[in-house]
């Protein structure tokens, strides 16, 4: 236990130790003790506790005995073709386990990684053993799953975890392994972490392990993402500088910090809504930074895009002084 990373050794082994989802915990409770657990499809973001979920949920259905015959777990990293599907999984299902109790579980974790002729083989399986077994699609995509799919299970979205919801979890394994930390980082891992817990946990352990005292500073120089004084540095050259002195400016701190120019974007985005500029202008800059942050998507390079961005606050300035 004490070589696994923090995701792993404080991940919820019972339902009643998940810290979010209230009504979805409320609601697979209610099934298990009706004794009817539908066909299950947990679609959302990454780190919100689908996986957690389903886990937590096995662990209270079986033993640890009955876990290796009744549970089939297959992930992403598992070959998960027609082939598996029509070979492993429905091998698995049919086959009678040495335990009487209940009915098996199949787990298809990154359900959207698997193929459009996978999904439709599993359709006609998922139907001819609905009365033995039961199938838990997680993904982080739902457009990925075939209509066919769906209609045959209980949809539940993960939403992203509130800073409410995060913070007593937080303060509980900071508590558990003796953290040092003050309460800006504490803040600054919450908002790094948008609301994907196993975000936050990995930052706390990291920043943790690198320097031994977690503040602010640390946390956004273990992180690699522009800290706020870097990023006030960055819009007050926007703003005041011209296009030669900003260029140089942006290019030595980015090769100096090492920051990408998506992580520069993302925290420039919070500033342009902040500062009170003229509407025109303000849908101006959001346009062109859009177009920016979806030509680095598609692989340009950052040099030039960095350009696009220091014209584009130039254009602004133009515009704010005629």
């Amino acid at each position: 236990m004490a070589n696994l990373p923090w995701i792993e050794k404080y991940r919820p082994a019972t339902l009643d130790e998940l810290v979010s989802h209230k009504d979805i915990i409320d609601t697979i409770k209610r099934y298990m003790s009706l004794g009817e657990l539908p066909h299950l499809l947990f679609y959302g973001p990454a780190g919100t506790g689908k996986t957690s979920t389903i886990l937590a949920l096995a662990k209270q259905m079986y033993t640890p005995a009955e876990m290796r015959g009744c549970v089939l777990e297959l992930n992403a990293s598992d070959d998960r073709g027609i082939g598996i599907v029509r070979d492993e999984i429905q091998t698995f299902v049919s086959t009678q386990t040495l335990h009487k109790k209940g009915i098996k579980l199949i787990i298809l974790d990154e359900a959207d990684a698997m193929t459009t002729d996978a999904q439709n083989a599993l359709r006609r399986i998922i139907e001819q053993y609905t009365a033995t077994a039961r199938f838990c699609f997680i993904c982080n995509y739902l457009s990925k799953i075939i209509p066919a799919v769906q209609s045959r299970c209980t949809r539940f979205r993960f939403g992203p975890l509130s800073n409410e919801q995060m913070m007593p979890r937080l303060q509980y394994v900071i508590e558990k392994e003796s953290v040092q930390i003050d309460q800006e980082g504490k803040k600054a891992i919450l908002q790094l972490a948008n609301g994907d817990m196993r975000r936050a946990l990995n930052i706390l352990q990291s920043t943790h392990m690198a320097s031994g005292s977690v503040n602010e500073a640390s946390v956004y120089e273990c992180v690699g993402h522009p800290s706020k004084t870097d990023v006030k540095t960055i819009i007050n050259v926007l703003l005041n500088e011209n296009f030669t002195v900003a260029s140089q400016t942006l290019s030595t701190l980015k090769t100096t910090k090492g920051y990408a120019l998506a992580d520069i974007l993302t925290e420039l985005h919070r500033y342009v809504h902040k500062i009170d500029f003229p509407s025109e202008i303000r849908i101006h800059l959001l346009i062109k930074m859009a177009d920016i942050e979806n030509r680095l998507a598609n692989g340009a390079t950052e040099k030039l895009q960095l350009s696009s961005l220091i014209s584009a606050f130039q254009k602004a300035r133009q515009v704010e002084s005629s």
